[in-house]
């Protein structure tokens, strides 16, 4: 006979029961209508549960059922293109039962249970398998194989396998010690999947964005943060990452956000092209939704959620991207909950183990061995909300020290129209020496020199500007005034990037390469005209000088290029014979 427990307390999303003893991470079914929660804390005969899902209503002496299982994700093939809340129930199944409002104790499965998938089988009978090892392939999309892996903590030998369509609960291959493979295998998401060897990041992840790739780079496999104010394009920035980014697979987290952003995404990512396939996509993105007037419960959880369904396509051997726009607000979820458990509260409110847990969150990125043989990789690229834009916050602090990358949105520069508005003085990458002899291999050897002449120029203009604040530019002697001129060129004709525009949203490394080589090119032509005697008027006022401005909006870069260098050297001759 099932042993069922009763509600002790209610206070808010934390719910206190006794008379069953669940283990530490239990879901639970709380009250008469079942709603859907995870044992937190276990007191002498009291356990307390977080739920998922708003407990109006509820109250003292209502039945608790213990399910006996953690919070657990399915995994399998039809995760592509699906739309989740929190906890992985598709918002298109709960719209169907019960319209656009979301009501309470309704269940959903991650995974459809009646559509067929095309299995062809990779083993045979008599084969050997371990945890992790490939069976069989699925075609989930039409640029994606999904392969279906035996779950990690199973092995042995083969004792029949089959071809053809089935259902993601139906047997697809028996061991010779009964156990039965699905295409579809649990995993909870607070643990995270194992992996064969960790391994050093070593590629660049391309973005597209000059400001990023350029001066800025994350590796692939590697973490990375965004922080900003309200308005300084977070958002803008997470959905050009996820859009333009090299991965094979995109996972993206809106975690807490205001729902006119969500709906932006939701409404935009169906519709977006794939540039690599031209196909949609969202054929190789998994999409989790917990707007901010969702349970905070379910925010909290819908982190996990997001970073268990990457490590599931790592582990076949794909590069997976995953945002999570934005950390700060599953922060503020564990604030909530941690204040109703009557915890000791840390630094402005957030509870003591903040730090612990978004070390445990950026931790499960990175590049690895696979069980299954492959190398794949998780990039992790979380938003920061500070408020105010105030940097020195808990949440923002804590994520420094553990991201090695940090792009800084300024409200300033987001106010002076200046996209992506990523402020080149406080951000900051530790990938930039390791990926070095990758971009001397890949770009130009010496597309680190002028990565750091770049920076060089921005950093020596942001001295001077405290100068011409004082007195004025044409107080400066004309060698620094060109200084300006030249910063001032790396920052409009490089480092702006219009995302709507259809031929600049996405720059690839060689036009990048060679739109800073030009600028560069520019810089020295005009340093030594100013030595050999040539007005600084003159120099400034050349034509091919504003003509470099539109070259990067040109869909024919090299010949729009090719032709403003040519008259740059012509009037730069001119100039000379002067």
């Amino acid at each position: 006979m099932e042993v069922k427990g009763e509600i002790y307390r209610v206070a808010g999303p934390v719910v206190t029961i006794t008379g069953i003893k669940p283990r530490m991470y239990d879901v639970v079914k709380v009250g008469h209508e079942g709603l859907m929660g995870e044992v937190i804390r276990i007191k002498g005969d009291k356990a307390t549960v977080q739920v998922y899902e708003d407990t109006s209503g509820i109250k003292p002496g209502e039945p608790v059922e213990n399910t006996g299982m953690s919070l657990s994700v399915e995994l399998g093939p039809g995760l592509l293109e699906s739309i989740y809340d929190g906890i992985q129930r598709p918002l298109k199944v709960l719209q169907e039962q019960m319209g656009d409002f979301i009501q309470r104790g309704v269940t959903a499965n991650g995974l459809d249970r009646d559509r067929k998938w095309d299995f062809k089988p990779t083993v045979s009978s008599g084969d050997s398998v371990k945890g992790g090892e490939v069976i069989g392939i699925v075609q989930e999309t039409m640029k994606i194989e999904h392969k279906i892996m035996v779950p990690p903590n199973v092995s042995g030998t083969v004792a029949d396998i089959k071809s053809g369509e089935f259902t993601v609960e139906e047997t697809v291959c028996v061991l010779e010690d009964g156990t039965e493979l699905q295409m579809m295998q649990k995993w909870s998401v607070r643990t995270p999947r194992p992996v064969a060897k960790k391994l050093m990041p070593s590629k660049p992840l391309i973005t597209g964005q000059r400001i990023l790739d350029g001066l800025f780079p994350v590796a692939k496999g590697g973490t990375a943060a965004i922080p900003g104010p309200f308005g300084s394009g977070k958002t803008v920035t997470q959905q050009q990452l996820a859009k333009w980014s090299d991965t094979d697979i995109v996972v993206y987290i809106g975690c807490g956000e205001r729902g006119n952003e969500m709906a932006d995404v939701l409404n935009e990512f169906p519709e977006l092209e794939d540039p690599k396939t031209g196909r949609p996509l969202m054929e190789r993105t998994v999409l989790i939704a917990n707007t901010s007037n969702m349970p905070v419960a379910a925010r909290e959880a819908s982190v996990y959620t997001g970073i268990t369904i990457a490590e599931y396509y790592r582990d076949m051997g794909y590069d997976v991207s995953l945002m999570a726009d934005s950390t700060s607000r599953w922060a503020e979820s564990m604030r909530e909950i941690s204040s109703r458990l009557e915890e000791m509260p840390g630094e402005e409110g957030y509870p003591a183990y903040l730090s612990a847990r978004l070390s445990e969150f950026y931790e499960r990125a990175g590049a690895v061995h696979s069980l299954s043989g492959s190398d794949g990789s998780i990039t992790v690229i979380g938003a920061v909300s500070p408020p105010g834009g105030d940097f020195s916050e808990p949440v923002t602090q804590n994520t420094l020290r553990i991201v090695k990358v940090f792009w800084a949105l300024d409200a300033k520069l987001s106010q002076r129209r200046h996209f992506p508005s990523i402020n080149w003085l406080t951000s900051y990458s530790l990938y930039s020496k390791g990926l070095s002899d990758w971009f001397s291999e890949n770009v130009a050897p010496d597309w680190v020199d002028l990565r750091d002449n770049a920076m060089d120029l921005l950093q020596q203009e942001s001295e001077l500007q405290e100068i011409v604040q004082l007195v004025g530019s044409d107080a400066l002697p004309e060698d620094q005034q060109l200084t300006l001129e030249i910063a001032r060129m790396v920052r409009e004709y490089f480092l702006q990037q219009n995302a709507f525009h259809p031929v600049d949203t996405f720059c690839p490394f060689d036009k990048q390469y060679k739109l800073l080589k030009a600028i560069s090119k520019y810089g020295e032509m005009a340093n030594a005209a100013l030595e050999a005697g040539v007005p600084m008027g003159d120099i400034i006022s050349v034509e091919s000088k504003d003509e470099l401005a539109k070259v990067k909006f040109e869909e024919d870069f090299e010949p729009a290029l090719n032709v403003v260098m040519t008259k740059m050297d012509e009037e730069f001759a001119k100039l000379g014979g002067k």
